[in-house]
């Protein structure tokens, strides 16, 4: 018996291999949308929290639920992708935000 674990990867047969390195993957992809929403969470806990103190502060949070929305848009639905855009294009000159 040795100290050296073994190289399982290596003993498995190929479609073993792509079952293995797709549910890593998976495992991967699954952790990252976790870590997302919970630093989403307390994202909007703080933006609930704290009220803005200044017009910057209020378009950045308007910019943010406008982002939320325009994600959930259809491709479709041009009329209201186009009046999001021109709103953050009003927050962004009116700020002065490059």
């Amino acid at each position: 018996m040795t100290d050296e674990p073994l190289d399982l990867d290596r003993r498995r047969g190929m479609s073993e291999q792509k079952a293995v390195d797709l549910r890593r993957a998976l495992a991967e992809a699954e952790n990252h949308a976790r870590e997302l929403r919970e630093r989403q969470a307390a994202l909007e806990q703080h933006l609930l929290a704290n009220a803005a103190a200044s017009w910057p502060e209020a378009a950045a949070k308007a910019r943010y639920l406008l982002n939320l929305y325009a994600a959930s848009l259809s491709d479709q639905d041009t009329r209201h992708r186009e009046l999001i855009a021109a709103v953050l294009a009003d927050f962004t000159r009116l700020t002065g935000d490059s």
